[in-house]
């Protein structure tokens, strides 16, 4: 089992899970082209993939799902909530495969078995997921304003972690942002502080863990250190062990053994 991501950030997230034959996408915030150069960068070609699973409908999870989906014919699972909101994306005549799923029901896509979960997040029903090839788990988790009891429960013995760092407290609030946007980002539906990123992370079973990147960094409001620092603190290891989801150039496939 391995992982990589095409970008992270908001300017457009993908992640792209593989187990032995089977390759899934989670979420497509990129263009066409942009998605196919950034695939191309992981030595996978459209055709390759079994499925896009989608988190929720933000443009920069879901704006480029859909056509790219439609061009290459290739199945999407959603929830019902982000099919609704997720209207605006589709091409005018298509013959996508929808997958409309359960937030709480765990489904297998090929050789990959995907169990989705609820976050609080200012969507319509969003989810992230943990992937698993029935030995090893991959635990996903970003645009979420809190952690939950659930949420922790999902991600606990995970052999692997992409976990939002999106910003820190004091850059949010001294920022260039508006003070709704701040109240936004910062508040129970919007995106994990590093420090709540490092609560979360301290209340999981943590003893399998072999990868943990922090993802969905702000360019604004937070910097790769101090995100770096806050999951180190916890884990106590060397702050270069903690991997960082780029923007422009995600990260490169990381193997679960």
């Amino acid at each position: 089992m391995r992982f990589a991501s095409l970008g992270s950030g908001s300017a457009g997230n993908s992640l792209v899970v593989e187990v032995q034959d089977t390759k899934l996408m989670l979420d497509c915030g990129f263009g066409i082209k942009e998605t196919l150069s950034r695939l191309l960068r992981l030595n996978i070609e459209p055709t390759n993939l079994a499925g896009i699973v989608i988190t929720h409908e933000h443009d920069d999870h879901a704006g480029g799902a859909f056509k790219f989906a439609a061009k290459y014919k290739i199945p999407i699972w959603l929830s019902y909530g982000t099919l609704k909101m997720a209207s605006r994306y589709m091409p005018n005549q298509h013959d996508i495969q929808l997958n409309v799923i359960d937030s709480h029901q765990a489904f297998a896509i090929d050789d990959i078995e995907v169990q989705p979960y609820p976050v609080p997040h200012d969507a319509r029903e969003p989810i992230q997921c943990v992937f698993s090839d029935g030995n090893h788990r991959l635990g996903v988790l970003t645009d979420v304003g809190r952690s939950t009891p659930h949420i922790e429960y999902q991600l606990s013995a995970c052999h692997a972690l992409v976990l939002e760092c999106n910003h820190d407290a004091s850059m949010l609030k001294s920022g260039p942002y508006s003070w709704a946007l701040k109240q936004r980002v910062g508040g129970d539906l919007g995106h994990l502080e590093n420090s709540e990123a490092a609560n979360l992370l301290a209340k999981l079973d943590n003893s399998h863990l072999q990868h943990i990147v922090a993802a969905h960094l702000s360019a604004k409001n937070n910097t790769a250190k101090l995100a770096k620092s806050a999951l180190a603190g916890v884990l106590n290891c060397e702050e270069d062990w903690i991997g960082i989801a780029d923007q422009l150039a995600g990260f490169a496939w990381r193997e679960i053994s």
